[in-house]
């Protein structure tokens, strides 16, 4: 059964930084492009990030370039993202999602066959 759990989520202060994990189980993530995403109350999900099958591709969406880095280790079978110099307004659940394909072929909610259960993150002083 195809699984994806996400950890690492937190209270953290403005400026500060986190680490998301997510785990897969039941198959290989060498397959597959992975992308995060995030909700915040009362908006819609948005796509944050998202790396090729193979790890050379990463997308970012404006709002965290520079702050943000998506990165794969297809022999642990997780994918991290590292969220560097957080803002209140980066404050939502974050979720990964899993496609069985090479590339990312962006954020429509439609493309992403499998979700993990989300980690929350909250940035606040």
């Amino acid at each position: 059964q195809l699984q994806l759990v996400e950890s690492g989520g937190d209270l953290v202060q403005p400026g500060g930084s986190l680490r998301l994990s997510c785990a897969a189980s039941g198959f290989t993530l060498d397959a597959y492009a992975i992308g995060w995403f995030r909700q915040a109350p009362g908006k819609e999900r948005e796509g944050v990030s998202c790396i090729s099958s193979s790890g050379g591709v990463v997308h970012y969406a404006a709002f965290v370039k520079g702050r943000f880095t998506l990165s794969k280790d297809n022999a642990k079978n997780r994918v991290y993202l590292q969220m560097n110099s957080l803002k209140p307004e980066d404050t939502a659940v974050y979720y990964c999602a899993a496609a069985p394909r090479p590339h990312c072929k962006g954020y429509g909610l439609s493309l992403w066959d499998s979700w993990g259960q989300g980690t929350q993150v909250t940035v606040s002083s």
